[in-house]
């Protein structure tokens, strides 16, 4: 089965590291966005199994796009990303419908363990 996701992050570096993890894992990054904005819109026409996305973008958030998302899907999986020191931005966002979250720089261990708990807890629906 194909596992679908979008990773959304201001920094097209970082989308590419994950991108790389995340492919290395098995699943198809379906888009590719750098603002929340951008995020929920892919989200309502791609409706992926999961969601990565930063904290700290231009205009919408990662926090509010995680709050959008989940108004549209209340089963979305959302894993917030966030740099050290941003431990306010992500209780805000676990509040807001975040499953998880993974800190940068990305580590492929710690991503790999993120999903596979956060789909362990939140199994597929039917």
């Amino acid at each position: 089965m194909q596992r679908t996701v979008i990773i959304a992050d201001d920094a097209q570096f970082m989308r590419v590291m994950l991108r790389d993890i995340l492919e290395d894992l098995g699943w198809t990054v379906v888009a590719e966005v750098a603002n929340g904005q951008d995020a929920v819109e892919r989200y309502r026409e791609l409706s992926p199994e999961l969601v990565m996305l930063d904290i700290t973008m231009p205009g919408l958030d990662g926090v509010e796009a995680c709050r959008q998302i989940v108004a549209l899907d209340p089963r979305a999986r959302v894993v917030v990303v966030s740099a050290l020191g941003q431990k306010d931005e992500v209780l805000r966002a676990v509040r807001a419908g975040a499953g998880d979250f993974v800190i940068k720089p990305f580590e492929a261990e710690r991503v790999e363990e993120t999903l596979r708990s956060l789909f362990a807890r939140r199994p597929q629906p039917v």
